[in-house]
Formats: structure tokens, sequence, C-alpha cells
């Protein structure tokens, strides 16, 4: 999955750092997911995340995206501004 967030209340790249580091920790404990940022890491405002699952069940799989997709929606600062998902099973 590809997650594009805008955050609001970054001024400069270490706060946009320290939001999406929180993030993907946040997400990854909770989740069990892999995240990395994979484009617009020099700008402030925005960043592009990619979210990996593997499971045997693509109804699991999709109820995992969805629950982060939910998640992601609700942090106060971060504004989901597009997310796009691919299921292979």
């Amino acid at each position: 999955m590809q997650l594009n967030l805008f955050l609001r209340q970054a001024q400069c790249l270490k706060d946009k750092r320290r939001v999406i580091k929180s993030f993907k920790d946040k997400v990854r404990n909770r989740f069990n997911v892999s995240v990395a940022e994979i484009d617009g890491q020099d700008r402030i405002q925005t960043a592009v995340l990619g979210i990996a699952a593997v499971g045997n069940e693509k109804r699991h799989l999709q109820s995992t995206l969805d629950h982060i997709i939910n998640f992601a929606g609700s942090l106060p600062g971060v504004e989901l501004a597009g997310c796009e998902q691919d299921i292979f099973y």
C-alpha cells in the first residue's frame, strides 16, 4: 500500500522526520507490517509511505490495511492525502 500524507504542522524537515518516525514505529508495532518513506523525503509537509504486509488470507490483509488507513486518518496534524492498495495472493 502507498499512503500519501500531508503534515500541516511541519515547519522544517526535522519536524517532519519526528512525525514520520513516530507514525512508522506505531504502525510497525501495532499492525506487524513493514513501513518505509518511499518518496518526498525533501518536501517538508508531504510524505509518501510504502507499507507491506504478508499473509495467507486476503480478508485479513485487507482488514489490516483498512485499519492502518483509519489509524493514519485519526492522527492529529496528519491528513491522508491519498492511498493506493494492491493485494497479491
